[in-house]
């Protein structure tokens, strides 16, 4: 079922956010969907993968920005080029796996032209066939489009757009957060560790992102879950430690005060940090050995900085949320105006104990997949959220707590509680998808 509302025509971007609100047509509308498309994802820098699933020239590994397929695929120089995968011909996809190895080209299945890892032209079959005629002087022969792209500490993103900010300025101080990952590793090295979890929601893409800043939904959404592990925990003997499932799943119920403490920091272009004061990660039960590795690594003082780190989610806008402790990766990918990808990894410090890694895996388990316990508490608010925002009734959804008039100034704070990171969220939206 198509739970959205073909009939109406889009609205212009600045009527759908109001500053405190948002028009429920930002999740239902196709035309807005479409325009997202065309605006904010080819704008914006959309993260594509890691540069650990592609360690070898020719690696390669396909996915979407939004419906823009691509092939994020290493250089023989070693530097990874994200590129349309779609053939300058006559637009067939060139290749279908998720992932593999190209060889020395890219050729398409269809008519057989043929590419440089790069994405240049290399070969065209019957090439005496276009012997006076325009091909040459058209785009088909030119290959296949280099996306902007840029790899930051591993971390993979791209620009569709020819022209938009920088890469830099796109994301400022945000970036300390993938060095703050990174450093987590000894060797200043993550990788990522086996596939995915995958789950396909019957929502709009923003419900989750929004959720993912939300740090008030987890007291009440998930209340049977941290109840389960309380009632576990109360017969746990004193001496033993909790085991990790309940060691993780505990901190969900804090209360609203230790949410509201923890706090969180908006940055210009809709990133944001949740939990910089804190989070239901820190504390976790020092891992042995660790923190003498990384001393030996970074000094004593960048250690103790790495380690302090540990915020609920930390996002990128607009669809890449991480965790630093536990290592997790999410990114959101939108299908369509109703219908969102969401796919987990996790992320392995290089040169760290395996108790790290397990520590992520066990959380990734717990909360995110298809079975989790956590997981299907959120999916079942997003997918009656989709289906009733629908129907009659008030056309705005409320973003008030904690509004006291202007939030221009950026960096800016405010209490976990807060639903600063969704109005903050929502001015970029609105600028990026502006016509001009």
């Amino acid at each position: 079922m198509n739970h959205s509302v073909p009939y109406r025509q889009a609205p212009a971007a600045d009527q759908l956010f109001d500053g405190d609100r948002v028009h429920r047509d930002v999740y239902l509308d196709p035309q807005v969907f479409d325009l997202e498309c065309e605006r904010l994802f080819a704008r914006g820098w959309v993260y594509v993968g890691h540069a650990s699933q592609v360690p070898n020239p020719g690696d390669f590994i396909t996915t979407w920005i939004a419906r823009l397929p691509v092939i994020m695929i290493r250089q023989p120089d070693g530097q990874i080029q994200v590129l349309p995968n779609r053939c300058a011909h006559k637009g067939a996809m060139i290749v279908s796996q998720p992932s593999g190895n190209a060889g020395k080209l890219l050729r398409c299945p269809y008519h057989a032209w043929t590419y440089r890892l790069d994405g240049s032209t290399l070969g065209i079959p019957l090439r005496a066939g276009y012997e006076g005629s325009r091909l040459l002087q058209t785009e088909a022969a030119q290959g296949l489009e280099r996306l902007a792209s840029e790899t930051y500490r591993g971390f993979v993103f791209a620009r569709a757009a020819p022209e938009g900010l920088p890469f830099r300025e796109y994301f400022g101080d945000m970036l300390s957060v993938l060095d703050n990952l990174a450093d987590r590793s000894p060797q200043g090295e993550l990788r990522i560790a086996g596939g995915s979890l995958r789950s396909v929601i019957a929502c709009n893409w923003k419900m989750y992102i929004e959720n993912v800043v939300d740090a008030v939904h987890p007291i009440s959404t998930h209340e049977s879950a941290w109840q389960t592990a309380r009632d576990a925990a109360q017969g746990w003997p004193d001496e033993t430690p909790l085991p990790t499932e309940l060691a993780q799943l505990l901190p969900f119920g804090s209360g609203h005060d230790f949410y509201r403490d923890a706090g969180a920091r908006v940055h210009a272009h809709g990133h944001c940090i949740l939990g910089i004061r804190g989070s239901i990660h820190s504390g976790y039960a020092p891992v042995p050995g660790y923190e003498e590795s990384l001393q030996a690594a970074l000094g004593e003082a960048r250690t103790k900085a790495v380690l302090a780190f540990t915020p609920q989610n930390s996002v990128l806008f607009p669809t890449l949320a991480l965790k630093s402790s536990p290592q997790t990766l999410r990114i959101v990918r939108p299908l369509d105006v109703g219908r969102t990808l969401v796919e987990i990894f996790a992320l392995e410090p290089v040169g760290a104990p395996p108790e790290l890694l397990r520590r992520t895996l066990t959380y990734n388990r717990l909360v995110f997949s298809p079975a989790s316990i956590v997981a299907h508490d959120d999916i079942h608010v997003f997918e009656t959220m989709q289906r009733a925002l629908v129907h009659r009734g008030n056309p705005w959804v409320s973003l008030h707590r904690e509004h006291h008039g202007e939030e221009r100034e950026l960096p800016a704070e405010a209490s976990g509680n807060s639903e600063l990171p969704m109005r903050n969220f929502y001015r970029a939206w609105s600028a990026l998808m502006a016509t001009d």
